[in-house]
């Protein structure tokens, strides 16, 4: 008697079972349908990727600030360390600048380096845009977070055309040393909007 009473509850308890199962079923193919096997970039939000690091820009990263100028002077920073800052700042020149500063500050870093500016005529005619035509390289010591560096002119003048000035780190000048790209230009010395010629040295 008592076994007879429990197979309507087993009966039950069975049917639930295979309820259960199907539902689980129809949940799994729902979600394959929802999630398709797609890219991982597709899949997630784009904005949660960063762009890759840009060699051919400005550098980054150690870099806190870096620009072109005509000239560059000495003053006391706020930690009364000294610090480099540029002076007429600019992309342009005259062909008769005799120098062409790079000016940069870096964040605080626990070896030292090297930083080297290495210059290309990028477009300038009758010049091969792979051989260098300048080159300048300054030690930065531990406690340093600012320098300069000074590309000089050829010995004719620059040429009218575009400029651009590879920056290196480390204690060589490699392919894995380029942290980034500076750009300048040299108009036509009969173009009036060129700027004044001259360089102004660190005081």
């Amino acid at each position: 008697m008592k076994f007879c009473s429990l197979v309507p509850l087993l009966r039950t308890l069975g049917a639930l079972c295979i309820a259960w199962s199907a539902a689980s079923c129809d949940r799994q193919a729902a979600a394959q349908e929802l999630t398709p096997n797609v890219d991982i970039n597709q899949f997630q939000n784009p904005g949660d990727f960063k762009p890759s690091y840009d060699f051919n820009a400005p550098p980054e990263g150690l870099f806190r600030e870096i620009e072109t100028a005509g000239g560059c002077e000495e003053e006391l920073g706020y930690r009364r360390a000294h610090e480099y800052v540029p002076v007429d700042p600019r992309q342009t020149f005259r062909p008769e600048t005799p120098i062409v500063y790079v000016v940069f500050k870096t964040h605080q870093h626990y070896e030292s380096f090297q930083v080297f500016g290495v210059c290309f005529p990028e477009e300038v005619h009758g010049l091969d845009p792979k051989t260098p035509i300048a080159q300048d390289v300054v030690y930065m010591a531990l406690e340093d977070e600012s320098g300069y560096l000074k590309i000089a002119s050829p010995p004719d003048g620059w040429k009218p055309g575009k400029y651009k000035v590879e920056i290196h780190v480390g204690w060589q000048v490699n392919e894995i040393s380029l942290m980034g790209t500076m750009r300048f230009s040299v108009p036509s010395p009969a173009d009036p909007l060129a700027p004044a010629s001259g360089s102004i040295p660190p005081s």
